[in-house]
């Protein structure tokens, strides 16, 4: 078995390699869509100009349409003014459509590549895995990394316009720059010691997010073990922690962005005061202009809010590099069960099944299978028989090559389930579990989820072997009845049946019952039985069960302990010989007094 140790539910403090790990997949992601980080950039650009532009109209329409006390100046100065405010309205609107659009993109991207990668992976990784956990990735996280992707086109357009600003003063009066931008360098004094502390807390913060998650998860889809066991107050003093947990996250956060927000506004105030006292001196000797002082002032005001901008993406990219190492952290997880190079579609055949000499276990656990022998007929039905933990269920995980076998082989129809692609594998495998898993769709859209083209007459027909039509036809809306979480709104027998007829509908070469008549009740059990048998006839089919009328559905019974195949043959002859099949019929509840 692989190791799947690389999953962690907290992550280690973040070295600067897994920072630049996160940084690479935000930029790469943006990378993927340059037009309109271009478009944004452009737009961003001629906004600037526009935005630049009106303290200068400004200055021009004070100092030759109100200081000269001219008609005919001040209207056309106005007219500028107007057409600035237009170009300025305008691509606004295109440089925060770009924005968005670009983060949007990169955010369903990024949420499409992970949901992917996940099915991908192996069932290990899934066993390990927090179910809390992963959502947290696909949901908080990637909204961290959309949040900065989103200020990335305006920050860049907030810094044009600094960098505008601090031309235009040069060329004027380089002087006048130097006051009115003197505080920008405690500026970035300041910018570079707010990331530094923000990042490891806006890591933690996430972290706490992820655990929350986690527990509401549990909580929700474990509603019934909690109820049941009067645990909700237990529940509650968890989430509460967490809960607390993330409020001291964020407001420590919060107390960061308290103090270097107020100074993004306060350092641009100080280098106005030394712009209106140097420049009311110039304007005093006859060097400035009213208007030229009027522009200044408004190019040091014009500063506060592309540094607002700044302190906000600082801000929002400790998060969004951590959120992404950690997107990155499952995206890096290679799936060990894959497609080997030249793999090939499964050939016609019987559907023959054989173990040989296959030995497994469950991680570092102790062996489950341990030399197992087993050759299945095409179109015989075997049942599997033996006491808890002796191997009947990690049979029916390792023939679809859910997991990776130790030693041995797994063949089908002579060949090795690892040299065979992995969709036609599983197409040619059908399992019904003994949990049974339901979608929140229609009953139709349930049955026909291996073929959601199927005709409703192929869906019935696949109810009506599995025992369901009679149970479906009384539901409000038929088969277009929504089905609850998790099927919850039926009962565990009808949700077997429906998963049944699933099984029958998708037409495997290879069926296996995993216990698939253990929530329905033994005096109901002998309605679908028949349709069992309709539904193994000449199909091969392993039939995992402890109930006697079950076992007896199959050609053959072969019983398992330790691994290994002990016994095999009918019901009856094991019945009559061996003493170890009938002690593991005698632990069974169902079995007859």
């Amino acid at each position: 078995m692989a190791d799947n140790s690389t999953y962690r539910d907290e992550l280690a403090p973040m070295s600067r390699a897994e920072r630049r790990a996160g940084t690479r997949l935000i930029l790469s992601a943006v990378g993927l869509h340059k037009k309109w980080v271009a478009v944004g950039v452009a737009a961003g650009l001629i906004w600037t100009l526009a935005r630049v532009s009106v303290p200068k109209i400004t200055g021009k329409a004070i100092d030759f349409g109100v200081t000269n006390d001219s008609d005919s100046q001040l209207p056309k100065w106005v007219g500028f003014l107007l057409a600035a405010g237009l170009v300025q309205a305008i691509f606004t609107g295109v440089r925060r459509y770009a924005a968005f659009r670009l983060a949007l993109r990169v955010e369903t991207d990024l949420r499409m590549r992970l949901v992917a990668h996940l099915q991908r992976l192996h069932f290990g990784f899934h066993d390990e895995a927090q179910t809390g956990q992963l959502m947290a990735r696909a949901n908080s996280d990637i909204a961290q990394v959309q949040n900065v992707v989103l200020l990335m086109p305006l920050t860049i357009a907030s810094t044009l316009t600094m960098i505008a600003v601090a031309g235009v003063l040069l060329a004027r009066d380089p002087l006048l720059a130097v006051f009115a931008l003197s505080t920008l360098p405690m500026l970035q004094i300041a910018a570079m010691r707010f990331s530094h502390k923000m990042f490891p807390i806006g890591l933690a913060q996430q972290e706490k997010l992820a655990d929350l998650s986690a527990i509401v998860e549990e909580s929700i889809t474990g509603i019934r073990v909690v109820k049941g066991f009067g645990a909700e107050r237990r529940q509650t003093s968890r989430l509460d922690a967490e809960a607390e947990a993330v409020f001291d996250r964020s407001l420590q956060a919060a107390y960061l962005r308290a103090w270097f927000l107020p100074l993004i506004d306060l350092l641009p105030t100080i280098g106005l005061i030394g712009t209106l006292w140097y420049g009311g001196h110039q304007v005093i000797a006859g060097h400035l202009s009213v208007g030229d002082i009027v522009a200044a002032n408004f190019y040091v005001l014009m500063l506060i809010w592309p540094l607002r901008m700044l302190g906000m993406l600082l801000g929002q990219i400790p998060r969004a590099v951590g959120a992404a190492s950690r997107i990155r952290e499952v995206l890096k997880t290679d799936p060990v069960i894959a497609d080997r190079p030249g793999a090939n579609p499964l050939a016609a055949g019987p559907g023959e099944v054989r173990f040989e000499n296959v030995s497994f276990a469950y991680g570092s656990a102790g062996l489950v299978l341990d030399g197992l022998d087993l050759t299945i007929r095409g179109g015989e039905s075997v049942a599997l028989v033996g006491a808890t933990a002796s191997g009947k269920t990690t049979v029916a995980r390792l023939l679809p090559r859910f997991y990776e076998i130790d030693t041995g082989r797994v063949l089908i129809d002579g060949v090795d389930v690892r040299d065979l692609r992995l969709h036609a594998l599983r197409t040619a495998v059908g399992i019904v579990f003994e949990d049974t898993f339901l979608f929140s769709v229609s009953v139709r859209d349930n049955i026909a989820f291996a073929k959601p083209d199927a005709p409703i007459e192929a869906v019935r027909s696949a109810a009506v072997l599995a025992g369901a039509d009679e149970f479906v036809a009384t539901l409000p809306d038929g088969y277009d009845t929504l089905v609850g979480q998790h099927g919850y709104t039926l009962s565990g027998g009808q949700r077997q049946r429906l998963a049944i007829a699933r099984a029958v509908l998708a037409d495997p070469k290879v069926l296996i019952l995993d216990d698939a008549t253990s929530s329905v009740d033994p005096s109901k059990e002998h309605e679908i039985r028949a349709a069992l048998e309709q539904v193994m006839k000449g199909r091969t089919t392993i039939v995992i069960a402890h109930r006697p009328a079950t076992i007896a559905l199959a050609d053959r019974v072969v019983l398992l302990d330790g691994g290994r195949v002990v016994a095999e043959g009918t019901h009856l002859e094991l019945l009559a010989t061996s003493e170890r099949y009938r002690e593991v019929l005698a632990s069974s509840e169902d079995m007859p007094a």
